[in-house]
């Protein structure tokens, strides 16, 4: 009976470890087929942004003109940025000016239009898709040379001012408006932040603003103590995305006016570019790129280490 016992047990045993390789065979198959439906996007990870990103790291400690082998300069491009380059700085004030004016007007106006998209009126969705076009073309070389064409020297804005007696401009060829004609436009390109900022209107309970109007409370009331708090998660990463994107904003500046008149609106991308593909100045062009990605970084930092001050999320009772 012991022997007996002693040959069940074992094959219990082996019973159980073949389960369990099968178990893990299993698993494994899962885990390749994983990694075989993402290998797309992996590889292109790897080869696209991972790649080239080590490789501008590198570059940032050379002097590289993409003409010869690049030769190590340790920190001197860093040393240079800092010390030695008025451009960069410029073109770092006129995209900290860029970007801290035209995303809070850019949010203040998607949230005005969805609001009033959410009231649900006739012709609602047909309007909404026309806010949202040029948001989709807005970055394209098509909508830039039109808006050039439009706030040049003979362009249609000035055509209309004339009507009124007052004197024209050259509005992207002058210093003290040109980098407001580029913030206009990216205001004009709002109908991203609008679909959230309608996305997020639409989970508010109607029941909170019927049980505030019974209470007594008025529209703008209602606005402030209802709508603002329980929209402030959109809020954020409306605010978050639009900041990120303003510092890479690179097509306008560019196709508009160049950098101009006087560097007045040299976005940091365009000078980035400049450096790299006009003057060839690859390893410089790295070191600025990787400040930039710190600039990003700390800025994006501070947003989300404020947010508990001011960002209210909803939590299910007992949690």
């Amino acid at each position: 009976m012991n022997a007996e016992s002693h040959s069940i047990a074992q094959l219990t045993q082996e019973k159980k470890v073949q389960l369990e390789q099968a178990k893990k065979r299993k698993r494994l198959k899962k885990h390749i087929e994983g990694y075989l439906m993402i290998s797309p996007w992996l590889i292109g990870f790897i080869c696209f942004v991972l790649g080239p990103m080590i490789a501008s790291l590198y570059f940032s400690f050379t002097n590289y003109d993409m003409l010869s082998s690049p030769a190590w300069v340790g920190v001197n491009n860093y040393i240079e940025i800092f010390t030695d380059d008025p451009r960069f700085v410029k073109s770092l004030q006129v995209t900290l000016i860029f970007v801290f004016v035209s995303t809070p007007l850019k949010l203040i106006f998607a949230l005005f239009l969805a609001m009033l998209f959410n009231m649900g009126r006739k012709g609602t969705k047909l309007f909404t898709t026309i806010y949202y076009v040029p948001s989709i073309i807005g970055g394209s070389v098509a909508i830039a040379v039109v808006w050039k064409q439009l706030f040049g020297n003979e362009g249609a804005f000035n055509s209309v001012i004339e009507l009124f007696g007052i004197q024209s401009v050259n509005w992207i060829g002058h210093p003290d408006f040109a980098l407001s004609v580029l913030i206009l436009l990216i205001i004009w390109q709002f109908g991203s932040p609008m679909i959230i900022f309608l996305a997020g209107l639409k989970q508010i309970p109607t029941e909170l603003y019927e049980a505030a109007a019974v209470d007594g409370a008025n529209k703008f009331t209602q606005f402030f103590k209802i709508t603002i708090p329980l929209l402030t998660p959109v809020i954020f990463f409306n605010l978050v995305m639009q900041t990120i994107g303003g510092f890479m904003t690179f097509t306008q500046s560019y196709l508009i006016t160049k950098g101009g008149p006087m560097d007045e609106t040299l976005f940091y991308a365009v000078y980035l570019y400049e450096t790299a593909f006009q003057f060839l100045r690859m390893g410089y062009a790295s070191a600025m790129a990787w400040l930039l990605l710190v600039v990003i970084a700390i800025i994006t930092l501070i947003l989300f280490k404020t947010s508990n001050q001011w960002v209210f999320y909803e939590t299910k009772e007992g949690k």
